[in-house]
This record gives structure tokens, C-alpha cells and sequence, in this order.
């Protein structure tokens, strides 16, 4: 008796397993295009270096360039769409990271204040002598 595996559930034929590979030209450039934009201070960079932090530079370069063709479909597709977003600074990031520096440079006798404006994000360094 000669046993065949058969990927078959509920009368249903199941698939391969395996995804396709796409176009490898397309992927190259995605690439190349997203390793740019890391060492950005864009939307892009931003993205790059979040994923990067925890999910490694490969998955992070692969993110961002599915991210980047993504607005470009947008943009080709919708003849009146338009690219805007924030203008590269995060304020939500800076004032998080003021917060973070506060007790280091207290230590240094530098004293921090954020304030969060509606347009933007005020630091006040006042040297405590």
C-alpha cells in the first residue's frame, strides 16, 4: 500500500503551501529605495527605524518598501491624491524622548521642561548652575 499525502480538506484541493515570488526587479528597487529612506528624518525613516528596533534591518527594509509602493499605488491610481504627511518631526516622539533624557541630564545639573503646543513642541533647557 503506497501512502499519498493529499492536501485535499472537505473535498476542497488546498494550495501549494508556498506564496509566489513577485518581481524580483521591483523588490531590488523597492529596496534600494527604502535603505534611502532610512537615513531620512521622514515618515519613512521614522517607520524604518521603529520596525528596525525590534523586528531587525531586513524586515524593516522589506516594510518600508511595501510602505513606499503602497503610496505610489495611491498616488497613480487616484489622479488627485496628493502625499502630505507631518513634516518629519514627530512631536509625540520628542516630548517622549525629552522625558527620557530629563533625569539623565539632571544628573549633568541640566534642567529639562517640554510643553506640547497645538503647533509645536516647545523645550526649554534652563541650566540649574
Amino acid at each position: 500500500m503506497t501512502s499519498v499525502i493529499s492536501k485535499e480538506s472537505a473535498g476542497k484541493k488546498k494550495g501549494s503551501g508556498s506564496a509566489g515570488h513577485g518581481n524580483r526587479y521591483l523588490a531590488r528597487v523597492l529596496g534600494e529605495a527604502a535603505v534611502g529612506a532610512s537615513k531620512t528624518p521622514t515618515f519613512l525613516g521614522e517607520r524604518y527605524r521603529r520596525i528596525a528596533r525590534r523586528r531587525g534591518k531586513q524586515r524593516a527594509v522589506v516594510a518600508v518598501g511595501r510602505s513606499i509602493l503602497t503610496i505610489v499605488w495611491q498616488l497613480l491610481s487616484h489622479p488627485d491624491a496628493h502625499f502630505s504627511r507631518h513634516d518629519g518631526v514627530d512631536r509625540r516622539g520628542a516630548a517622549a524622548a525629552a522625558r527620557r533624557a530629563g533625569p539623565a541630564l539632571a544628573v549633568l545639573g541640566v534642567a529639562v521642561a517640554a510643553s506640547l503646543a497645538e503647533t509645536a513642541l516647545t523645550l526649554a533647557l534652563v541650566s540649574s548652575g
